[in-house]
């Protein structure tokens, strides 16, 4: 009689054991899948802050060369303004529209650097959200995968809990809200 008793024991606990590592693969399965999303939109994102930071630098360097012929045309106008030639007024009157045509072109193009800048920063918070989605749901898998080798349940939870968080943080990131955290991103960065 206890050997029918011990070989139903053993065979509730391989049931036990399957339904478990079932729960596990389904887990798995909607973690990596929601993941690989995840990896597509940031690197989607990554293009996104390479662009806006090219079009941020080639906005200031356009920046710096108004500013040289700016300066240029200044020390032209200087000069001309110290020698007093005669006829030198044609000339004095042309730096000096050159002058503010370059002040108020450097002003635009310093108004348009600022922009992508703020829009780098916007997307890279964003970047970063992903980056903790990211994170958080490769710790999940590994959580998952003590899990079938042990077969701890409160393991299950663990993971599962921490999946959650990292499919709730990618779903915001998903739909722009930020759920960005500036001491996790200083703790990863």
């Amino acid at each position: 009689m206890s050997e029918i008793n011990e070989t139903i024991q053993e065979s509730i606990e391989q049931t036990e054991k399957g339904k478990l590592n079932a729960k596990v693969a389904l887990f798995v399965a909607i973690t990596a899948t929601f993941m690989a999303l995840c990896n597509v939109k940031d690197g989607n994102i990554v293009q996104a802050m390479s662009q806006a930071q090219a079009r941020g630098i080639d906005a200031w360097s356009y920046f710096q060369a108004k500013s040289t012929k700016q300066s240029i045309a200044e020390n032209s106008l200087q000069l001309l303004k110290a020698e007093k030639l005669a006829g030198s007024d044609t000339l004095i009157a042309k730096y000096e529209r050159e002058i503010t045509r370059y002040e108020k072109e450097k002003t635009e193009i310093k108004a348009q650097a600022i922009g992508y800048q703020k829009e780098y920063d916007d997307i890279n918070e964003f970047d970063d959200q992903f980056d903790m989605t990211d994170a958080l749901l490769t710790i999940a898998i590994a959580m998952f995968g003590i899990t079938a080798l042990t077969n701890k349940k409160w393991l299950l939870y663990f993971a599962a809990g921490t999946s959650l968080l990292g499919i709730i943080l990618g779903l915001a990131a998903f739909m722009h809200i930020s759920l960005h955290s500036d001491l996790v991103s200083k703790i990863l960065g």
